[in-house]
């Protein structure tokens, strides 16, 4: 029997890429159930149809084979495409902004085609495209609506991303996305903070601050202390347990802002900063304005101000190029870094970037053994950052799904405040806490990427707190839609410069 849900029109967002395409993938949720569509994986497993009748592919033309993906999942989708002529599928992001009419050519079934600028047209050009019956692609060169104005359908009832800035100033040769996303643009910070106390009064207790060179926040209207203003200014939202904020770079980190992480108790001991390379020689070639002794000295700071701080990076292996010394030379600063994780990427050519033109391209073979070297000693240098926290006391925000193993060994999973993943053993018969919650809990063993706290299965600390956000997990549990997320809020105002002189405080501006 066919019943009232299914006859809603469903759609389905597929995200690939990093923390903005996510966030923007709320705001494509949130546009789309604005205009009426259901998302496909709330209706029950019996309702449910196969495909979606609108499959959206938000892209990025960061990772490394992404337009194979795309073409392939593109292949996949055209026998449902051609047994339901009325099915639409739209690609948006990264890749459609670098590729644009190229889509359509190579998959003539896709119907729109939009760009990192305007995620906002996407349900009027499924209308367009539905009403001509042809594809309409639409790339915008510049941002007209910054996203927090769209409405957005948060995935996380206790968590949440706020974009602080889109786009970016610098001109690294290795990267493409500021010609996708464009200069940078910073938002009002009485509108930032407006935003996280809605948020709070929905239930959120975390949040991460989202910029393409989140520290560079305040170029835009003059003041180069304004992301430690902001931070600060965080710290005096009530109800707001966690502040996280990705990814800054070294060039603009300056000691205000590790003096704000220290003084403000809610803004997280972590950091995610990417070094590239230890080469001083190959972050020339790749245009990072810093060196590997800046780079250490920023770390050494931060360590002195925030002694257990832990930080991860992101590193390039292969760069045009780069020679066994150089790789050393990389090797060196990891030894020294002691990051608590490493996102490790070998160079792949990325067409429309510097790099991509360079001399001395490095062998495939020479890259992936020089990889295997350095993601050993990542490990090595992890595995023992995380023995070093045995027997310490951590206090865990309780999360579904990072723990891919919890019900074969019976554990929760979440994460400790410095970021580093916990799984933690539940007793019998005690309080089980849920997503949201907090549990206090002592380390048993540190693994190289996780930690292991079953300290509640013997004389142990074991400790529940109950919060705002697992009271917001709860109630969505059962709710009417069947998507456990919560409803599409609202945007939030616009980008500029403040009203006033620039200065953040939590007094927000009319």
């Amino acid at each position: 029997m066919t019943t009232h849900a299914t006859k809603q029109k469903t759609y389905d967002v597929r995200t690939h890429g990093c923390q903005m395409n996510v966030h923007d993938s709320e705001r494509l949720a949130g546009l789309l159930e604005t205009a009426g569509y259901v998302d496909l994986a709330s209706l029950p497993e019996g309702e449910r149809p196969e495909v979606a009748d609108v499959v959206v592919f938000n892209t990025c033309a960061v990772r490394e084979n992404a337009d194979n993906k795309l073409y392939g999942n593109l292949g996949q989708l055209r026998p449902a495409k051609q047994s339901n002529p009325d099915m639409q599928i739209a690609v948006g992001g990264c890749l459609a902004q670098k590729d644009r009419g190229q889509i359509v050519e190579r998959a003539p079934w896709v119907d729109v085609v939009f760009g990192t600028h305007n995620i906002g047209s996407l349900p009027a050009l499924l209308d367009r495209a539905r009403h001509n019956r042809r594809a309409e692609v639409e790339i915008k060169e510049s941002l007209e609506v910054f996203p927090s104005t769209l409405p957005t359908r948060r995935d996380s009832a206790y968590s949440a991303w706020v974009s602080i800035s889109v786009g970016c100033n610098n001109t690294c040769t290795f990267c493409i996305v500021p010609s996708l996303r464009g200069r940078e643009q910073d938002r009002r910070p009485g509108e930032v903070l407006a935003e996280i106390e809605a948020l709070v009064a929905q239930g959120v207790v975390e949040v991460t601050l989202l910029g393409q060179n989140v520290n560079s926040y305040g170029v835009e209207f003059g003041d180069r202390l304004a992301f430690g203003k902001l931070l600060r200014a965080c710290g005096e939202i009530e109800g707001l347990e966690r502040v996280r904020f990705t990814s800054p770079h070294p060039a603009a980190f300056t000691p205000d802002v590790i003096l704000a992480m220290r003084q403000t108790p809610n803004v997280m001991p972590s950091l995610h900063m990417p070094l590239q390379s230890g080469s001083d020689r190959v972050l020339r070639a790749m245009r990072r304005s810093y060196r590997s002794a800046k780079f250490l000295r920023i770390l050494d700071q931060v360590r002195e101000q925030i002694p257990d701080a832990a930080i991860t990076t992101d590193i390039i292996v292969g760069f045009p190029g780069e020679t066994e010394q150089d790789f050393q030379d990389t090797l060196e600063v990891v030894r020294a870094a002691r990051f608590a994780g490493a996102f490790t990427f070998q160079y792949s050519i990325r067409p429309g970037t510097p790099a991509a033109g360079m001399d001395g391209q490095v062998p495939k073979r020479v890259v992936q053994e020089r990889f295997e070297r350095l993601v050993a000693l990542q490990e090595e240098v992890a595995w023992a950052e995380n023995r070093g926290l045995e027997g310490r006391r951590v206090q865990v925000l309780v999360a579904p799904g990072e723990g891919r193993k919890d019900a074969e060994t019976h554990r929760m999973s979440g994460r400790a405040r410095d970021n580093r993943l916990v799984h933690f053993a539940v007793p019998d018969g005690a309080d089980r806490p849920r997503p949201g919650d907090l549990v206090t809990v002592d380390v048993t063993y540190g693994a190289p990427h996780h930690l292991v706290a079953d300290s509640a299965l013997g004389d142990g600390t074991y400790a529940v707190e109950r919060t705002r956000g697992g009271d917001a997990w709860a109630a969505l549990q059962g709710a009417p839609n069947g998507s456990g997320k919560p409803a599409v809020s609202l945007g939030m105002p616009s980008v500029g410069a403040p009203r006033t002189s620039g200065a953040v405080s939590c007094t927000l501006p009319a």
